[in-house]
């Protein structure tokens, strides 16, 4: 593997560019510790074993894969895992990752015990993957200077270092990478009580009054994701903060979702064009997802990553080998009645 100069400076790479109000939003409610952390109680009681270990053994936690559907709390799970183990924590990507010699000005600089955080680690080009397994497994960089003849090997040892990875498609990962690393946890989607406790809760850092049958019905448009949820508790603070109300009642909550589009199921405009588009434009499939992204002019891993995990677990969409299907319950959402002889009609 051959490390060409560059002129990039290398904190670029970790160092966070200026954020976005909404960035800023999400990570004010973001929990500071496990204790805090609502939701994945099988992957907190697992992360507390393996810190506790980590720490009575004065070693770095082992390496981390986060997977599951974005908005679930994977970059949330990292930052605490560095704060839970008294370590800093480095962030990047793996678009960010350009060269080998981005991953190695990274590598090289991280201090006895710190984290490192990939997002989108299935992203990461072969070559600076490559170049993680000797860093994972022997806390080591493995270079070759020059070119031609005049190449030589060098091996530079790293400080014993954590790397967590997240990412949305597990399955896209090499299994060399996967297999590196010692946990693998999925996180689920959050159940109704979980995300009502979360909405309670980023209200109460919002300083905003909210009742409980409030929070209930944000919980139920949330998608099961907190980040969805907080984004629609925004919204909701603004109208009220426009209309002049003290507290935040249904009525307000269910104004501002209608004017957002957003059922009480958490579908909002874009699923539902995505089921009537199966039931009436194909008789309810199979329809390729390439197909229904063009006819909505949406990007088709904007379509398989970010709608329809949430979809197939609300048992409104099925997926076959010939393509996307609708279900009997796809029919009732958008009011429509079941042909008879419908393919997709499951349930």
């Amino acid at each position: 593997m051959v490390i060409k100069r560059t002129k990039k400076d290398p904190a670029s790479m970790v160092r966070a560019p200026a954020a976005p109000e909404q960035v800023v939003f999400e990570q004010s409610l973001r929990p500071k510790s496990l204790a805090e952390y609502i939701g994945q109680s099988k992957i907190k009681g697992h992360l507390l074993m393996h810190i506790q270990a980590a720490k009575s053994r004065k070693e770095p936690l082992g390496h981390t894969l986060l997977h599951g559907p974005p908005g679930l709390g994977k970059t949330t799970l990292a930052h605490i895992l560095a704060r839970e183990m008294g370590a800093q924590i480095r962030i990047t990507s793996g678009p960010a990752l350009e060269k080998p010699g981005d991953l190695a000005s990274i590598l090289s600089n991280l201090q006895d015990g710190d984290t490192l955080f990939i997002d989108e680690i299935h992203r990461l080009r072969p070559v600076i993957e490559e170049m993680l397994y000797a860093a994972m497994e022997d806390y080591a960089l493995d270079l070759v200077i020059g070119k031609g003849p005049t190449a030589r090997s060098m091996r530079i040892n790293l400080k014993p270092f954590t790397l967590v990875g997240a990412t949305t498609k597990a399955g896209s990962m090499s299994a060399p990478l996967r297999d590196r690393f010692i946990n693998h946890f999925k996180l689920a989607f959050y159940e109704l009580p979980e995300m009502q406790l979360i909405v309670e809760r980023s209200a109460e850092l919002l300083q905003m009054s909210l009742d409980a049958k409030a929070a209930h019905r944000i919980a139920q448009s949330s998608r099961a994701t907190p980040r969805i949820g907080n984004r629609l508790l925004r919204a909701i603070r603004d109208y009220a903060h426009v209309q002049g109300q003290a507290t935040v009642d249904c009525a307000c909550v269910e104004t501002t979702l209608r004017a957002l589009e957003v059922d009480d199921r958490g579908l909002d405009a874009v699923d539902r064009a995505i089921l009537d588009t199966i039931v009436t434009m194909f008789n309810g499939g199979p329809v390729g997802i390439s197909t229904i992204a063009a006819v909505l002019a949406e990007e088709e891993e904007t379509v398989e990553d970010v709608y329809e995990p949430y979809l197939l677990q609300q048992g409104l969409l099925q997926r076959t080998p010939k393509g996307r299907m609708a279900t009997k319950k796809t029919y009732e959402v958008l009011g429509l009645q079941v042909p008879e002889g419908a393919q997709g009609a499951l349930f």
